[in-house]
């Protein structure tokens, strides 16, 4: 009998697992949770120090909302040495919530944050599934002339060897100080922090070509101008298996229900005939 009762509990749980329900209690409904929110961090210092790195964000400010504070500060707990605590800072000022440390780096305020290559008004700013984060620290904290660029795709996936096509484009200000795209001509393009031959043309565009297999950072440089370092990540294909859908879950469900009551199933994963009676 608790054979049959164990059997019975992994089926729903699998069932629950894809299909999350609403159940009522005490008069209350309680909704499944929240559904994950997943962004990808990039973080620069004069070069890429965190490219696309996805993060899954909770409210770690316990503010009521996800942000670009509660996703900077996971980044850095996960991916820099001695965590949160040792690179990563922020502290309410005259304008809101505002950064005072960004990969161990203190200069007295000096960085700038983009979500989907759009200038963030500030920390405290929410964010969704999806969203490309882009932080950075100024190099020239005197004159603030460094530009942030950004290529028109963030990544290539299932990347074949054939030739990929990126236009540089950076955020300026025209002579009203009203916020304009402009295209970087002349920049380098870099595969993994290397220097290739590959350059932007008077509009921007480029077009690369890596050989070499598995994942790569794309960025570039630039002699003339002082540039935020731009992040595309290709990837090669990778071999996955198939998810467990709502219809693989049933039947395997069905199966596990027809071995506690004795009969025989097929292994929906394996294609073998079971039965633990």
């Amino acid at each position: 009998m608790k054979k049959f009762f164990a059997t019975l509990l992994a089926a729903f749980l699998v069932i629950a697992a894809v299909n999350p329900v609403t159940v009522k209690a005490g008069g209350l409904l309680i909704s499944p949770r929240p559904a994950d929110v997943t962004v990808y961090v990039t973080v620069c210092d004069g070069d890429v120090k965190l490219a696309q790195t996805a993060v899954k964000v909770a409210d770690i400010d316990e503010d009521g909302a996800l942000t670009i504070n509660d996703a900077l500060y996971l980044a850095h707990e996960a991916e820099f040495k001695g965590g949160a605590a040792a690179g990563y800072g922020s502290a309410n000022s005259t304008w809101g919530l505002s950064l005072t440390k960004l990969w161990g780096v203190e200069n007295g305020g000096s960085y700038g944050y983009y979500v989907n290559n759009v200038s963030a008004m500030g920390l405290a700013d929410p964010i969704k599934d999806g969203d490309y984060i882009n932080a950075f620290v100024y190099t020239d904290t005197v004159g603030f002339s460094d530009m942030y660029t950004f290529f028109d795709v963030n990544t290539v996936e299932d990347y074949n060897g054939k030739e990929v096509t990126l236009t540089l484009s950076g955020a300026g200000y025209d002579a009203n100080w009203n916020p304009v795209t402009v295209q970087v001509a002349d920049a380098t393009v870099t595969v993994d922090g290397k220097k290739s031959t590959f350059k932007t043309d008077a509009n921007g565009k480029v077009t690369i070509k890596v050989d070499k297999k598995g994942s790569h950072v794309i960025s570039a440089v630039s002699e003339k101008n002082t540039i935020v370092p731009p992040v595309c990540v290709i990837s090669a294909p990778v071999k996955v298996n198939p998810p467990l859908t709502a219809d693989t879950a049933h039947t395997a469900a069905v199966v596990l229900l027809l071995v506690a009551l004795g009969g025989v199933g097929i292994c929906v994963f394996c294609g073998k005939k079971v039965n633990e009676r």
